[in-house]
């Protein structure tokens, strides 16, 4: 096993960021250590935002990544005073029309990220959380783009380097180049404004849903991926997004899933099964937070979801844990393909 652990240093009175990969044997507690310098911690922002090759840390799972381009999204925190709806979990299903009628949005900013290559081993996170459609009809292969992640303002930890390729993605080169004079010294290559533009609608992130239970606290990002339309039938298809994270201090082990999904067909589906994407993940105070992404379709342009995790504390006390509703909702005004660099 191997585990990550982002230490500050502080040396001539400035911080120095360094990285420590722990590799830890099975059979014995014998860890072998290797520092290496990052660089230098700068003051996170309060007000505004980050702007293209920024270098970051980032502040929960510990990897070294770049920012691309700013999402202004839509976030629902059922946790906010006056946002929390009181409702007993066997009465969810009233509120699969409402949704988010009852929460209020507020604008919250994210950031579409490349994530270093070299600590994507070491992350409790998938790494491929943008996936899309192939582009023939006949072809109904889900494809993922490795290393790109979403993350939130609060997330980024900035930092500087002196080095001139400081991150290892096989996109890096593609969209940023090196101009030392500038700050940060990573500016946007006109591939990246072109990509961009043409693949907005597969990597748009518009609403971000937040719910705590229990100190878990569950966040949903739902995407739109595309269609596929035949005279015989109509399948739409999402991918969503899905970080907990402990914010308590008692260690907890997800156990099992169980999901509601509502077509706009009127269909109403019930899913249950062990575990997440294979794991059941344990949420400790070292590793509070583990980040997953799956995908569900239906034969309707939009529907919703809810449901709950089933979390075990180490004492083999167990609770729900609420997955906060979330809107599925199709662009079908938008047929074009994905393009560029994603094979």
């Amino acid at each position: 096993m191997a585990v990550t652990v982002v230490k500050l240093f502080i040396r001539n009175s400035r911080p120095l960021l360094v990285r420590s990969t722990v590799c830890v044997s099975h059979k014995k507690l014998l860890a072998t250590k290797k520092l290496q310098t990052v660089g230098k911690l700068e003051t996170p922002k309060l007000h505004g935002k980050y702007i293209t090759g920024q270098l970051f840390l980032h502040r929960v799972f510990g990897y070294r990544g770049i920012l691309l381009f700013p999402w202004l999204a839509r976030l629902y925190d059922r946790d906010i005073a006056g946002n929390k709806p009181d409702r007993p979990l066997e009465t969810e299903s009233e509120h699969i029309h409402a949704t988010n009628k009852e929460v209020k949005g507020k604008s919250h900013v994210y950031y579409q990220v490349l994530i270093d290559s070299r600590d994507c081993p070491f992350i409790r996170a998938q790494t491929e959380s943008v996936t899309f459609l192939g582009n023939q009809e006949n072809n109904r292969s889900l494809y993922a783009i490795p290393g790109l992640d979403y993350v939130a303002h609060e997330d980024v930890l900035p930092y500087s380097t002196t080095e001139k390729q400081p991150l290892q993605h096989e996109l890096f080169d593609k969209f940023l180049e090196n101009n030392p004079g500038q700050d940060p010294p990573f500016t946007p290559k006109d591939t990246l404004r072109a990509w961009q533009e043409k693949n907005h609608p597969w990597l748009e992130l518009s609403d971000v849903h937040k719910e705590t239970t229990e100190d878990i606290r569950v966040t949903v990002i739902p995407f739109y991926m595309g269609a596929r339309v035949s005279q015989e039938s109509s399948v739409y298809w999402w991918r969503y997004c899905i970080r907990l994270e402990n914010l308590g201090d008692e260690t907890v082990q997800l156990r099992e899933r169980h999901w509601r999904i509502f077509s706009l067909s009127g269909t109403l589906e019930t899913v249950r099964g062990r575990g997440v994407v294979g794991q059941e993940p344990i949420l400790s105070k070292e590793q509070p937070a583990f980040q997953y992404s799956s995908h569900v379709s239906l034969q309707a342009p939009s529907g919703h979801m809810w449901g709950t995790f089933r979390m075990e504390r180490s004492d083999g006390f167990t609770f729900d844990c609420r997955i906060p509703p979330f809107t599925l909702e199709s662009k079908s005004d938008d047929q074009s393909s994905p393009h560029g660099f994603f094979g």
